[in-house]
């Protein structure tokens, strides 16, 4: 049992999962059975890939030690790209690869411009976020294109699907990743690079470890989940807009943090960015479902990542010190 405790208090993401479940049967009971019913669900379960999706690129990052706040403005850009594209006769499925190639080419310099000039990855993608945004505003020309859904396999990503169409092939889409990235942390030499980079970049440059590779291959899947979730949003709302994505590198912030990723790189998990992208989609609706001014929802989001901090850090502190007999 003690050694059971141990393990708790050193996977803060439980910590986040049961802070999920004590505020599902909270709104349950606030809005009079109505949070956990098919309807509620297929709406929360339907936006959730947009958010959470970002998380895992976020998440991915920030356990190898850097920031991108430059996603809002990516997961903007993608789809803007691949919407002029279609309007000008490319095919739908070219012109997603183009888009997701502006997307790969945008976390390659992130990482480079960090690595080669030695500057704080915070500062470098925060100017990129502004040059993104930038760029999504040029290119749809002040009228943003309005897209063709009789040329895209809709049902491929945000058709419903399961029982009672309950969940979106999005979902699908976010679980799949997901799941690949979480292995990729896991159970691959690569994952282990990610940590050891981001858990002390000395130790693990002098253990031949190619830690400037490692970290523009995670500045790349990054930005090229953030598009990808955007474009999911496009197909879902039927036109691309330039103020697409403004806050959400922030909140992806917070949900990595939320789920128990540290600031300072090298612990976390996929996992509990998805538990972290959740609590604030739920918090987002149960407020809503609540009758609490929605003017509230970022403040608790505020609220929470502090708390998730301070709480994370006494909880690793307190599980290292314990002693398992045996």
């Amino acid at each position: 049992m003690r050694r059971l405790l141990k393990t708790f208090l050193q996977k803060p993401e439980l910590a986040a999962a049961l802070l999920l479940v004590l505020l599902v049967v909270l709104f349950q009971w606030q809005s009079n059975g109505v949070f956990l019913s098919q309807a509620n669900l297929r709406g929360v379960l339907g936006l959730l890939p947009e958010m959470a999706l970002v998380a895992v690129g976020v998440t991915l990052l920030m356990i190898c030690g850097e920031f991108d706040l430059s996603v809002g403005s990516v997961f903007a850009l993608m789809p803007m790209s691949m919407a002029v594209l279609m309007t000008q006769g490319w095919p739908f499925l070219p012109a997603m690869a183009a888009g997701l190639l502006v997307c790969a080419l945008i976390g390659l310099l992130n990482g480079w411009v960090t690595i080669r000039f030695a500057i704080p990855s915070f500062i470098v993608t925060l100017g990129m976020l502004f040059m993104a945004r930038s760029l999504t505003v040029v290119i749809s020309g002040g009228f943003p294109p309005r897209l063709d859904m009789a040329r895209i396999p809709e049902e491929i990503f945000i058709g419903f699907v399961g029982p009672g169409g309950i969940l979106r092939a999005s979902f699908l889409w976010f679980l799949g990743i997901a799941i690949l990235v979480s292995l990729l942390l896991s159970r691959t030499n690569f994952g282990n690079w990610v940590r050891a980079t981001g858990g002390f970049l000395p130790a693990a440059q002098a253990m031949g470890i190619p830690t400037a590779r490692v970290k523009i291959a995670c500045f790349m899947i990054c930005s090229i989940l953030a598009g990808f979730a955007g474009m999911i949003q496009v197909l879902r709302v039927g036109s691309p807009l330039p103020s697409m994505g403004e806050g959400l590198e922030l909140a992806a912030v917070a949900a990595a943090v939320i789920g128990g990723t540290a600031l300072t790189g090298g612990i976390g998990s996929i996992l509990g960015g998805v538990i972290g992208a959740t609590l604030i989609r739920v918090i987002d609706n149960g407020l809503v479902l609540s009758r609490v001014d929605s003017n509230w929802f970022k403040f608790a989001i505020g609220a929470l990542t502090i708390l998730a901090v301070v709480g994370n850090a006494w909880l690793r502190k307190r599980g290292r010190a314990m002693k398992v007999e045996g």
